[in-house]
């Protein structure tokens, strides 16, 4: 299994994502689709980057009740993505049945990660917001075993977590890493962060990077910079 970078296509239009995606002349970088721009286009956004060759990460972050959430997998599960994700805090049985309603007839299904802690969330807002007194990388474990035990492929984590998640739950058991930045660049509202070559040392699989590409001076010489520290 190879490492890869994943681009965040955070735009509000299906123009914004094609100029950028416009930019680059022969590659086809791994995209990540995530709410801003699913909800502003809807599921013909998904088909039409997938018919101009790039491979997709849709982020949704699905969190119901196991039944509404199996149906939902059921309906994305026809847009042919690479990787959809959940809430791993939506407990065993609604991952269980996310796992079923997202395999189709013949078997077949996208990767399957859940979201254990989003980088965003500090130790404090873990203990004062959600009332989680545990040290935030035990709780990243624990949901990751969960998740591994309800049949999933991965996690999404920051990459502070992800060798560790490598070391509870395997080598094969994928880390799907945002959180990542430039030594130079500015963190954002991001607060567990690394830059792609220290993600690439702890164990990364793939690194989710957004505004350090798609708001860069030149977005394809930022991607190749990535490419460069973190696949080599």
């Amino acid at each position: 299994m190879g490492k890869d970078v994943i681009v965040a296509c955070d735009f509000s239009s299906a123009e914004q994502v094609f100029q950028f995606l416009d930019k680059f002349e022969g590659a086809k970088p791994f995209v990540k689709i995530g709410m801003e721009l699913y909800y502003a286009e809807g599921p013909d956004i998904v088909r039409e980057i997938k018919r101009r060759g790039h491979k997709i990460f849709l982020d949704l972050k699905l969190c119901d009740i196991p039944n509404t959430v199996k149906k939902a997998m059921a309906v994305l599960s026809r847009l042919d993505v690479d990787i959809c994700n959940l809430h791993a805090s939506g407990t065993t049985p609604m991952m269980q049945a996310a796992l079923e309603g997202l395999t189709r007839p013949d078997g077949t299904r996208p990767l399957l990660i859940a979201v254990t802690q989003l980088t965003s969330t500090d130790q404090a807002h873990l203990e004062q917001d959600l009332l989680i007194e545990m040290p935030m990388d035990q709780v990243v474990m624990h949901y990751a075993k969960r998740a591994q035990e309800a049949g999933l492929d991965g996690v999404v984590c920051s990459p502070l977590e992800a060798g560790k998640v490598h070391e509870t739950c395997g080598a094969s058991f994928l880390t799907v890493t945002p959180g990542v930045r430039f030594a130079d660049g500015d963190v954002g509202d991001q607060k567990r962060v690394m830059t792609p070559a220290e993600a690439k040392k702890v164990g990364s699989d793939y690194i989710v990077v957004g505004r350090p590409i798609t708001a860069a001076a030149d977005p394809v010489a930022a991607y190749e910079r990535c490419i460069k520290e973190f696949v080599g």
